[in-house]
């Protein structure tokens, strides 16, 4: 494991974790998590690495080792799309020459990332997003700016109670958090009809966190969908997460 910094766009640094040699593959997690959280603790990125690829986990801004600017200006619409084109630019990669997998906000913001014609990956596998989590981000963004609003008065009976505790886990700074969530927009699904390249949906069966699974899967131009045990947070958990990306990718 190399975990190393870059400058993005506006001069945030943030951190890259890197482990194997190969084709690159490059993974975003989820919201508030991040990189060891995702990747590297449950072994999907050793697992890759054995397979013959090489594993390379941003943190997002205000996330893991990465930096938590408190500046609105830090945070322009689509700021964590121009932070992934950010890491493509300093690994000097070009279309087609890289592999993207996203779960929950980093499946959303590969989504974004291709279907606005920022990114053109070779494969790209889409994990625990469904098209609400596209098309109506505001809803979800809301219930996150409650916890962050409240975070202090949330009570061990109220339903935002575990997310409070996992924010305040991941150590994240609550204010930079806020300005994130503003940052991100919906989703126009008529967009998704640039996603051509092949794609892996892959969704616990339990998870109905952003919608339905199977309707992105058949939204996408040459998708295939794959069902995994768990909910939304376990699913990122399990075995099965790992081995679906590596078959996926591994098919020339």
């Amino acid at each position: 494991m190399k975990t190393e910094t870059f400058t993005s766009f506006d001069g945030t640094e943030l951190a890259l974790h890197r482990m194997g040699e190969g084709p690159p593959v490059i993974l975003l997690h989820g919201l508030f998590s991040n990189a060891d959280m995702n990747w590297i603790k449950w072994g999907h990125a050793e697992r890759l690495a054995e397979a013959g690829f090489e594993a390379v986990m941003l943190d997002f801004r205000v996330h893991g080792r990465s930096a938590s600017p408190t500046d609105p200006a830090s945070y322009p619409a689509g700021v964590l799309v121009r932070d992934t084109a950010a890491l493509v630019d300093y690994l000097g990669l070009g279309e087609g020459e890289f592999d993207l997998v996203g779960f929950s906000l980093g499946a959303r913001t590969s989504l974004h990332a291709v279907a606005t014609q920022v990114l053109t990956p070779r494969k790209l596998v889409v994990a625990g997003m469904g098209v609400s989590g596209l098309s109506e981000w505001q809803k979800r963004a809301a219930f996150f700016k409650r916890v962050i609003d409240e975070f202090d008065t949330i009570t061990r009976d109220d339903p935002a109670y575990y997310s409070r505790q996992f924010l305040k886990s991941q150590r994240v700074n609550r204010t930079a958090a806020r300005l994130l969530l503003d940052a991100m927009g919906d989703l126009d699904l008529a967009s998704l009809a640039n996603v051509t390249m092949p794609t892996l949906v892959a969704c616990g069966v339990d998870d109905q966190d952003n919608g339905s699974a199977t309707d992105l899967a058949e939204t996408l131009p040459n998708a295939t969908y794959q069902e995994i045990p768990g909910a939304h947070l376990d699913s990122a958990t399990k075995p099965e997460l790992g081995a679906a990306i590596v078959e996926f990718l591994s098919v020339p």
